[in-house]
């Protein structure tokens, strides 16, 4: 275990114990010499956690300490990685500017040895399909979906119908190839899933509709037959 990880395994036993622990509870649950935990706890509180107590007394850690540099694990690290490496590569180009930009900040707080652990993974994306046409329009629906905005589009099916309807976005999927948009459709008053590469116009409209957008995506999951969250 690194010594970042076990300063995060120690915030963490603190974290579950209300009441003062003794210095020697703490070296048993973490498998350390007492001396270490002594230096740990030192370490903690020069980082600005507030540690009350002394050895032989015990320990307790107030409510409301973050600990921005070692707030994730190994495990979780990779699993940032591995998303934002994905998003990087399979979502439109302000998301996966964000991804990068946001793994570089993570980094940048993280200790010397998680910050290496970062470049060093081994869990990489593999290349992919190209992606399918409709990249510039998938940023606003994006936008229309946080905002709970009514969506204007012109629609063209896999027969080569075209249809003009008014939807309100929920949901955004990605895929390999493509991307689909799910959305309550005022023309067929249902649910429907638009692919990004069949809009052919896109306009977002200034009208918010009328229900919240969780409702709809538990409606919608549970018409599809999707486990709810």
């Amino acid at each position: 275990m690194s010594r970042a990880q076990r300063l995060l395994e120690l915030i963490q036993v603190l974290r579950r114990h209300r009441h003062p622990v003794s210095g020697a509870t703490l070296a048993d649950e973490l498998g350390v010499s007492l001396r270490t935990v002594y230096r740990d706890i030192g370490t903690l509180i020069e980082q600005g956690a507030r540690i009350d107590g002394e050895p032989g007394i015990g320990y307790v850690l107030r409510p409301g300490f973050m600990l921005p540099p070692l707030m994730f694990s190994e495990d979780e690290i990779e699993a940032l990685v591995l998303g934002s490496r994905w998003v990087a590569e399979r979502a439109d180009a302000p998301l996966s500017k964000a991804a990068t930009n946001a793994l570089a900040k993570i980094a940048a707080v993280l200790p010397e040895d998680m910050r290496d652990n970062i470049e060093a993974s081994g869990l990489l994306i593999g290349p992919g399909e190209p992606i399918s046409a409709g990249d510039a329009d998938v940023a606003a629906i994006r936008l229309a979906i946080r905002k709970e905005q009514k969506l204007r589009i012109s629609y063209v099916a896999l027969d080569d119908s075209k249809t003009r309807r008014v939807i309100w976005p929920i949901a955004l999927g990605f895929f390999d190839r493509y991307r689909v948009v799910v959305a309550w459709c005022e023309l067929r008053q249902a649910f429907r899933h638009f692919r990004t590469d069949r809009i052919a116009a896109v306009t977002v409209t200034a009208k918010r509709y009328p229900r919240r957008r969780p409702v709809l995506l538990k409606e919608w999951r549970a018409a599809e037959g999707i486990p709810q969250r």
